[in-house]
């Protein structure tokens, strides 16, 4: 048996006879079993990922902690799962806190991100006792100060816009000077000083985050160096960003060398005593998963056009920012027919893979998309009515659901008339 590449989970297998073999389990039987769409994970990718990114920290530091990024796969089963690894968690929104609490995180390890948090959510994280809320903007300072009880001091962070923008794509780029995220360096000044004056708030120390899908280390020294000059805190935050293999062209660094590269430059810059927190996400949980599909036509316009029974309701990357996915037909790996991998839905951008090369794709076969376990789920949608799809994770031969597929009542679910 062979792996299938590197996008693919870790325990991932090709056998002689061309079946894909996840974590043991058989493609094909997998979406006879739960139907297609599916998410499949392998959880002891997941795991492993964790158990990287904690011991390559523990090598250099003594002092630290590694927060999963919730927005990447908000499911409470993954979540939980990290949790049991000795993660903490960021979450950016109420709805992402109700789900780690949920998954069993304890609330001081977790932490409370947004650029637009209501007042609700605010005292839904000072209720919940989270471990700090990240400070956005002035309106963050002036609500906290609003509702955090007399006699209480809330722990805080503040994100800054350090004014280096990585190479990735515009829209998920985040460090620089003119981004929706944090105060930029200009305006961070006046807001340290409101925070420290303030006897309500307890500021840290600060957070960056300067984009997603970053394969090129060399920023993040720029960056740290920036926020040095805002003066000395107790913590760190440096956000993530860890890029992962889409594709055979991605080549992103080892979880060693991106910990590395971080740690080395704030025990320079910023001395050996500051903690050191760090948010991976999409490096946590992309690998770990494939998306499952059935071809339901296959027809030739001026190009080919293999129709599948998903699309932009479970991987709306590449229509948001043209993310590139590679693709197979389960059973037949290898390729042949170059063609254009498109959903189901009524747009014409519905697109999953452009110019993907399948093996003589034919109606009722399996196609599999790896590296689905970023956003995929988390940015799932029911246009045209969809059902989103389930997901189970597969270990050791064995598969469980731990999301149901919705069912047509869901549709109807919240209507009050």
């Amino acid at each position: 048996m062979t792996h299938p590449g590197p996008a693919y989970p870790a325990n991932s297998a090709l056998a002689e006879d061309g079946a894909l073999l996840l974590a043991g389990c058989d493609a094909r039987e997998l979406a006879r079993e739960f139907g297609t769409p599916l998410f499949v994970v392998d959880e002891d990718d997941i795991r492993a990922r964790a158990r990287a990114f904690t011991e390559s920290f523990a090598a250099r530091s003594s002092n630290f902690d590694v927060h999963f990024a919730a927005k990447a796969f908000p499911c409470t089963a993954v979540l939980s799962l990290l949790g049991q690894e000795g993660l903490s968690c960021d979450v950016a929104g109420g709805g992402e806190l109700a789900l780690a609490l949920r998954a069993g995180f304890d609330p001081a390890k977790i932490h409370f991100h947004g650029n637009a948090k209501s007042r609700r959510e605010l005292r839904e994280a000072l209720e919940a006792g989270v471990g700090h809320v990240v400070l956005d903007n002035e309106q963050d300072i002036e609500r906290l100060e609003e509702i955090v009880p007399d006699g209480a001091v809330e722990a805080v962070q503040m994100r800054i816009a350090p004014g280096v923008s990585p190479d990735t794509h515009p829209s998920i780029s985040t460090g620089g000077p003119n981004t929706k995220f944090g105060f930029n360096l200009e305006a961070a000044r006046a807001a340290i000083a409101r925070v420290h004056a303030s006897e309500r708030l307890d500021l840290e120390g600060l957070h960056m985050h300067i984009g997603s899908q970053i394969l090129d280390l060399a920023p993040f020294r720029p960056a740290i160096e920036a926020i040095a000059e805002l003066g000395t805190f107790r913590t760190v935050n440096l956000g993530g960003g860890l890029g992962t293999v889409y594709t055979d062209a991605d080549v992103p660094p080892s979880i060693a060398d991106y910990v590395e590269s971080k740690v080395s430059v704030v025990h320079e810059i910023l001395g050996p005593d500051v903690r050191i927190l760090d948010e991976p996400g999409r490096a946590l949980t992309a690998n770990s998963t494939v998306t499952l599909y059935s071809v339901e036509s296959v027809k030739r316009n001026v190009d080919a056009y293999v129709a599948v029974d998903g699309g932009m309701s479970d991987n709306l990357r590449p229509m948001l920012y043209g993310a590139r996915y590679q693709a197979e037909i389960v059973g037949r790996f290898g390729g042949g027919t170059r063609c254009h991998l498109v959903g189901k839905h009524c747009e014409s951008g519905d697109v999953i893979v452009q110019d993907a090369d399948l093996a003589d794709p034919r109606p009722g076969d399996v196609v599999v998309t790896p590296a689905t376990g970023a956003y995929g789920f988390a940015m799932a949608n029911t246009y045209n009515g969809a059902l989103r799809a389930p997901v189970v994770f597969v270990r050791d031969g064995a598969a469980r659901a731990v999301v149901r597929r919705e069912t047509y009542a869901d549709l109807w679910a919240r209507d009050v008339a």
